[in-house]
């Protein structure tokens, strides 16, 4: 495994309609574990992708040394499979069984080859993921999206790969399989490449690769090294911009002095040939000579202002763009001590299993509280959301809210018109707004001038979760109670730290899904509470690791 690799050289890529993703992009990697990071749009998805072989480059080439897994981010799999048929060994499972039961077709010990551990080797490979006990006759539609995700790892795993892609490999999973995940991939020896928006996995790679201006940036060590490095440089730019941006005004002051000067001289030197009674010829030779001179000292003050200039973009172009969301929203105050929400014995029906174990859960909401709900996955916290929010009635127990409204956010984004502009999306949800106070809306939100008339279709994820904070956010009326289903999920590391600006501005309650440990902790969960086979629970914050 140690000669696996990834060469990718001069590499174009561009979309029917000629918009361009990468051009003449360049760089390697081995052995080792790379996480490759870059804002939502930046191409990180379809790097993957071309690496893979899903996608062709429009120029250049990928060459990929070894064994390739690919584990996508929205895997493309039928609710009818098996475990088996998506682990891919549906076939030999057949032929052993058959041979096991006294079988000795031909066509049987073709199929199976040398695999004849393959059940062991299935078995220990979910066992590692926490699915050890998933039966490989189940069908997918059985099991909730966490579970997928690790079956769909596993099933990369099985083929025993040189090279391993993964994209957004901890969506959706809770966190004890987060760190299951975590426990395979610090014993992966081949060449790993990853994009992830886990702060805590990306703290575990060896190299970090940033897709930048049309490049890919490597910084060696793991996600916290490249943090710091890149504040330093960040440090260095800023330094670099107002050194420069001095050099400009000194430049410019200095040439706006040496011009007054030589008007000065021009005027004196006039007055002194008029008094002197010299001949006009001579006056004449020396006005033009004081003109070229003043004109030399102009144009070499000109050149000195124009060369400080290009330092100074120079310098602006080395800086990152800060996008940082700036709110108050006062109008989602809660007060103190205010039942927003209360759940009685509250019960939902799978079929014929109930959700909730004995009579149901129990649920209060009181104040400007935020918390976090926990538990495994296929534990039942979207469908607790779903009951706070009102749009699921319990079959038993009973629910109140409060006249204030509640917002729900799901795991889709599916709030906003998609073929209205994020202007327009905002009026529907504000009406009574001022178009001057929405537009400046907008631009906290950072949709500035013509980025706030796109419409949402034609937005990136992180940007339609900015479009959908700031319709629920300033909605009329403001929410009073926000729910939130796993709201990180495939954002890029800025936008997670918009949302929780974003969030840190809200004042209301709020209930978040999600199994980012750091998030949970920079947004000032609280109150933790879990649920887990049935019961709903107070606990203490979750270890980060």
């Amino acid at each position: 495994m140690s000669d696996a690799f990834i060469i990718c050289s001069n590499l174009s890529f561009s979309w029917p309609d000629d918009t361009p993703v990468f051009t003449d992009l360049s760089f390697s990697v081995g052995a080792g574990r790379n996480g490759l990071v870059a804002p939502n749009g930046a191409g990180k998805t379809t790097l993957l992708k071309l690496i893979a072989g899903e996608y062709r480059p429009t120029g250049g080439s990928v060459s990929v040394e070894g064994v390739l897994g690919y584990l996508p981010q929205d895997l493309p799999l039928d609710g009818g499979r098996s475990v088996a048929e998506v682990l891919g060994i549906a076939d030999r499972l057949t032929a052993l069984h058959a041979i096991e039961s006294g079988d000795a077709s031909e066509e049987h010990f073709a199929t199976l080859g040398d695999d004849w551990d393959v059940e062991e080797r299935s078995h220990a490979e979910l066992d590692r993921l926490g699915l050890g006990d998933v039966p490989l006759d189940r069908r997918l539609h059985t099991l909730s999206g966490g579970q997928v995700v690790a079956l769909g790892l596993a099933a990369q795993l099985l083929k025993r790969p040189d090279v391993l892609l993964l994209d957004e490999p901890t969506n959706n999973l809770d966190l004890d399989a987060r760190r299951k995940l975590y426990a395979v991939l610090e014993e992966w020896a081949g060449c790993l490449l990853l994009v992830s928006h886990d702060r805590a996995l990306l703290d575990r790679m060896d190299r970090i690769l940033e897709i930048d201006r049309g490049g890919v940036r490597s910084y060696g060590g793991n996600f916290t090294a490249y943090e710091e490095a890149v504040r330093a440089a960040q440090d260095v730019a800023e330094r670099n911009v107002r050194n420069a941006a001095q050099e400009v005004k000194r430049e410019k002051r200095e040439m706006q002095q040496a011009r007054e000067r030589a008007e000065r001289r021009a005027s004196n030197a006039s007055r002194n040939l008029k008094n002197a009674g010299l001949p006009k010829i001579f006056a004449g030779t020396m006005k033009r000579g004081a003109q070229e001179s003043a004109g030399r000292s102009s144009e070499t003050h000109a050149a000195r202002v124009s060369e400080a200039r290009a330092r100074l973009d120079a310098a602006g172009r080395a800086l990152r763009e800060e996008q940082k969301i700036t709110l108050e929203l006062p109008d989602t105050n809660v007060p103190a001590g205010r039942t927003v929400f209360l759940g009685e014995r509250m019960q939902v029906h799978h079929g014929e299993r109930a959700l909730f174990a004995g009579d149901g859960v129990d649920l209060v909401i009181r104040g400007p509280e935020r918390i976090a709900l926990t538990g495994p996955n296929g534990a039942g916290k979207s469908t607790l959301l779903r009951l706070i929010h009102g749009d699921l009635t319990p079959e038993g127990g009973r629910v109140q809210r409060a006249d204030g409204r509640v917002a729900y956010l799901s795991q889709r984004l599916d709030l906003l018109d998609l073929d209205r502009t994020v202007a327009e999306n905002l009026a529907a949800f504000a009406p009574a707004m001022p178009d001057a106070q929405r537009m400046n809306l907008l631009a906290r939100f950072l949709f500035r001038g013509s980025r706030a008339q796109l419409p949402v279709e034609a937005l990136s994820g992180g940007e339609r979760l900015r479009a959908t904070l700031a319709c629920v956010l300033c909605a009329e009326p403001a929410p009073q109670l926000l729910l939130l289903d796993e709201p990180t999920n495939n954002l890029d590391l800025v936008s997670v730290g918009q949302l929780e600006s974003a969030l840190g501005a809200y004042q209301g309650a709020f209930v978040v899904v999600s199994h980012d440990a750091r998030f949970l902790t920079e947004i000032k969960v609280e109150r933790w509470l879990r649920l887990d086979e049935g019961g709903l629970r107070e606990t203490g914050a979750p270890d980060a690791d």
